[in-house]
C-alpha cells in the first residue's frame, strides 16, 4: 500500500497543500493588504472584462449574421420578387419558401441557437405574416430611437413552437434591396437570452455579489430580477453617468444602509449597455492578520518541493500514462495493432496505474475482436438484405405479359408475339440472375427498353415514354434493378390520374457521379410521404419496406438497395406535387466496369 497511487498523492498533497496553507495563515500581515486588495479588484474586473469580451464576440457574430443574410442572393431574390408586382403568386411563394429554408439552414448550422426572421413593411413576419409585432416595445425602440439591440422578450414570429416560447434578445438590421437601396423592412437575428444570462450568473464576486447587464436607463437586458438592489443600481448608474466621462470601465464605492458597496462597471458603447457588478466591501476584503517577509523563501521551497514531487511521480505515473494516451489515440482511429505496440508494459505491483493499463490492454484486444466480428456479420446481413429486396419484383407484370402474348397469338400477330416473347425472355434472364449485383447503365437501360416495349403492347397510345441516354454514362456500374420499379410506379400512377401516361427517363454522367432521372405526370405524392422517405433515408441504413403499409414499396425498395450499396455517397432528390406529377433523381457515385 506504501507505493499505491493513493498513498503517494496523499503524501504530496500533505506537503504541497496542508503545510503551505498553515504557513500562509501564520505569515499573512498588513503589509500584503494593499497588494491582495489590488489583486482581488483586478481579478473581479478581469472577470467582468472577460464576460464583456464574450458579449462583444457574440454580438459581433450576430451582427455579421445580419449582414450576411441581407446581402445573400436568396434574400435579395426574395426582395426582388416581393417588390415586383408583375411576379406571379407561385413565384412569390417559391422565393419565400427558399428564404425560409435558407434562414432555417443557417440557424441549424450555428451552434449558439441563433434564429433569423425577416419583416417586410407590407407583409408582416416571414414565418407567421403577423403584424402584431408593431405594438411591441422593441419595435417602437427601433423605429423611434433607432435601438437595434433589444432586451429580453419572446418572439412569436419563429419557425417552430419551441423557438416561440423561449426568451430571446435580438439584433435588428435594415432590410435593403441592394439594387435600388430601398429599405423595405428589417432582419431580426434572435439569440437565446440564456446564452448570456447563464454566463453572467456564473460570475461570482464575493459571497453575495452579483453582476447584471443593463441598458443606460437601468432596464435589465437579460431579464435579471434586481429585487432590493434596484435603488443601489440606479445610484450606481447616476454616478457612472456623472463621473466616468470617457472611461469604459472602473470601480467605485457607494454607501448604503451603513455599509459600503463596491460597484464594478464596464461600458458596451456600441449597444449602449453596461455590465454592472455589486458586492459589499466587507465580503471582498477580509482582514489579513500577519505576514512575514520570508514568504518568498517559503514560495521558493514550495516550488522546489513541487518540482521534486513531479520528478518522483513522473517515473511511475506520467510516463506510462503518456504512452497509454498515445495508444488511446490509435484506438480512437481504429488502429488497434499500432495501439498495442506503443502500449506500456504492465509491471508487477499494486499501482493503480498498472491496473488501468492492464484493463485497457485487455479491453483493446476484446474491442478489436468484437469490431472484426461485427464487420463480418454486417457484411453478411447487408448481402442478405440486398438479395431479399432484389426479389421484391411484381409477379403480376409477367402474368399480364403472358396474357398479352396470348391475345396477340389469337390475333395471329406473329411479329409482335416474337418481339414480346424475346423481350420477356431477356427480362427474365436479367432479373433472375442473382449472381450479378452490379451492372452497367447500358445494361440497365436495355432492360428498361424491353420493359417499355411490353408496357406499350399493353397500354397502346395511352403510354408515351421518352428515353434519353448519355453515352458517357453507359459504362458506369450501378446497383442492379434500380430504375424499373420507379418506371413502373410512374406508369401506374400516371394512368390512374388522366388515363394517359407521359414518362421521361434520362441518364447523365457528371464529374464524380451519375444522374438517373424519372419524371411522370401522375397523381404525385403528398408532402408528408416525401418528408417521411427522406427522414427514413437520413435516419438509418435502409428505408423501412416491411413497415411501409403498402405506400411506395417500389420506391422504398430502390432507396433501400441504393443505401445498402452506396452508403453515405448515395443522394436522392424527390420533387412531387399532388395532381401534377413526380420527379425522382438518383445521384450515384461512379463505379466503372
Amino acid at each position: 500500500m506504501l507505493f499505491s497511487l493513493r498513498s503517494r498523492l496523499m503524501a504530496v498533497f500533505s506537503v504541497l497543500l496542508i503545510i503551505p496553507f498553515a504557513a500562509l495563515a501564520y505569515i499573512v500581515s498588513e503589509e500584503a493588504t494593499k497588494t491582495i486588495k489590488t489583486s482581488i479588484e483586478s481579478g473581479a474586473a478581469q472577470t467582468i472584462e472577460q464576460f464583456a469580451s464574450h458579449v462583444v464576440t457574440l454580438l459581433t457574430q450576430v451582427e455579421d449574421t445580419g449582414n450576411q443574410v441581407v446581402s445573400s442572393r436568396t434574400t435579395q431574390e426574395w426582395l426582388n420578387v416581393h417588390l415586383n408586382a408583375d411576379n406571379t403568386i407561385q413565384e412569390r411563394v417559391l422565393t419565400k419558401q427558399r428564404l425560409r429554408e435558407y434562414l432555417s439552414s443557417y440557424a441549424v448550422n450555428t451552434s449558439n441557437g441563433v434564429s433569423i426572421s425577416a419583416f417586410a413593411e407590407d407583409a408582416g413576419g416571414l414565418w407567421t405574416q403577423d403584424t402584431t409585432y408593431r405594438s411591441s416595445a422593441w419595435f417602437r425602440n427601433f423605429m423611434e430611437a433607432g435601438k437595434r439591440w433589444t432586451t429580453a422578450h419572446k418572439d412569436p414570429d419563429q419557425s417552430d413552437e419551441y423557438l416561440r416560447t423561449r426568451s430571446v434578445n435580438a439584433y435588428l438590421f435594415p432590410l435593403v434591396q441592394l439594387q435600388s437601396l430601398r429599405n423595405v423592412g428589417f432582419i431580426k437575428v434572435n439569440y437565446p437570452t440564456t446564452l448570456l444570462r447563464d454566463a453572467i450568473e456564473k460570475i461570482r464576486i464575493g459571497r453575495t455579489g452579483r453582476v447584471v447587464l443593463l441598458t443606460k436607463d437601468g432596464e435589465s437586458v437579460l431579464d435579471q430580477p434586481l429585487g432590493g438592489q434596484k435603488e443601489l443600481v440606479q445610484r450606481g448608474l447616476a454616478h457612472i453617468a456623472a463621473e466616468s466621462g470617457e472611461e469604459t470601465s472602473g470601480i467605485f464605492p457607494i454607501e448604503e444602509d451603513g455599509g459600503e458597496n463596491l460597484i464594478f462597471f464596464r461600458k458596451l458603447p456600441a449597444q449602449e449597455w453596461l455590465i454592472v457588478g455589486m458586492v459589499p466591501e466587507g465580503e471582498l476584503y477580509q482582514k489579513i492578520t500577519q505576514i512575514r517577509r520570508t514568504i518568498l523563501v517559503v514560495t521558493g521551497l514550495l516550488l522546489l518541493l513541487a518540482m521534486l514531487a513531479a520528478l518522483w511521480l513522473s517515473a511511475g505515473i506520467t510516463k506510462p500514462l503518456s504512452h497509454m494516451g498515445r495508444a488511446m489515440k490509435y484506438v480512437q482511429r481504429g488502429e488497434f495493432g499500432q495501439a498495442l505496440q506503443v502500449m506500456p508494459k504492465v509491471r508487477e505491483g499494486h499501482s493503480e496505474v498498472d491496473y488501468v493499463i492492464g484493463v485497457f490492454q485487455g479491453m483493446t484486444y476484446r474491442l478489436r475482436e468484437l469490431i472484426e466480428t461485427e464487420f463480418a456479420t454486417n457484411l453478411r446481413r447487408k448481402n442478405a438484405e440486398y438479395k431479399a429486396l432484389l426479389l421484391q419484383i411484381n409477379p403480376h407484370f409477367y402474368n399480364n405479359t403472358l396474357e398479352i402474348i396470348s391475345g396477340l397469338a389469337a390475333m395471329k400477330r406473329e411479329d409482335l408475339v416474337m418481339d414480346a416473347t424475346e423481350a420477356m425472355g431477356k427480362m427474365m434472364r436479367y432479373s433472375l440472375n442473382l449472381n450479378r449485383e452490379w451492372v452497367t447503365v447500358a445494361e440497365e437501360m436495355a432492360y428498361i427498353r424491353d420493359y417499355v416495349l411490353l408496357l406499350g403492347l399493353r397500354h397502346g397510345d395511352r403510354l408515351h415514354v421518352e428515353v434519353e441516354e448519355d453515352p458517357a454514362a453507359a459504362g458506369v456500374r450501378v446497383a442492379k434493378f434500380i430504375i424499373q420499379p420507379l418506371v413502373e410506379n410512374a406508369v401506374k400512377y400516371s394512368l390512374e390520374k388522366a388515363g394517359t401516361a407521359r414518362v421521361e427517363i434520362r441518364t447523365q454522367a457528371e464529374e464524380e457521379r451519375v444522374r438517373l432521372m424519372i419524371r411522370d405526370n401522375g397523381v404525385g405524392m403528398p408532402p408528408e410521404l416525401v418528408t417521411d422517405l427522406q427522414a427514413e433515408l437520413r435516419g438509418g441504413e435502409s428505408v423501412a419496406i416491411l413497415s411501409s403499409e403498402g405506400q411506395s414499396i417500389g420506391l422504398r425498395n430502390v432507396l433501400s438497395r441504393c443505401r445498402l450499396a452506396y452508403g453515405e455517397a448515395f443522394e436522392v432528390e424527390i420533387h412531387s406535387q399532388v395532381g401534377e406529377g413526380t420527379e425522382i433523381v438518383l445521384f450515384l457515385p461512379i463505379e466503372r466496369g
